[in-house]
């Protein structure tokens, strides 16, 4: 369910979230924000997103970290990490707080469910606003046809 990506055209948010309802909420919030969204219902399809050829694109990571069977939030964090080190990275748990010190990736963002859509609008544009300016004009080069 992902938007054809025009990587010269806004900033696209990669959305990780197996639950409907709170893809649709972080989808709206996002989109309403002025952001471009991709939405991944498993961790496999998160880790596909950010190594095919749209990954070039993906400016930041909202990840649920309880994402069901196969790959959860915490390896698709460090996964999107590996590909770009620079990469923000904001975790949505239900219960999974207490591991994000032992399992988050260093500068993240982790905001507890039940959460406010502007929550999630904030702390990706503080991620994004936090991120060096070298490597977004790089990233901007690299994705340049």
């Amino acid at each position: 369910m992902a938007s054809a990506v025009d990587p010269e055209e806004g900033v696209w948010v990669l959305v990780v979230e197996d639950d409907l309802l709170t893809q649709d909420i972080v989808r709206s919030a996002l989109e309403d924000a002025g952001f471009g969204v991709l939405i991944a219902s498993t961790g496999a399809a998160a880790i596909e997103l950010l190594e095919g050829s749209r990954g070039g694109a993906i400016r930041a990571v909202v990840t649920d970290v309880n994402l069901g069977r196969g790959n959860d939030g915490w390896q698709v964090a460090r996964r999107a990490r590996e590909i770009r080190p620079d990469m923000p990275l904001i975790y949505v748990t239900g219960g999974n707080s207490e591991e994000w010190a032992a399992n988050g990736v260093p500068q993240s963002i982790l905001i507890n469910k039940p959460f406010a859509p502007a929550q999630i609008v904030t702390a990706v544009s503080q991620a994004l606003n936090a991120a060096p300016p070298d490597a977004v004009a790089a990233k901007k080069t690299a994705a340049s046809p």
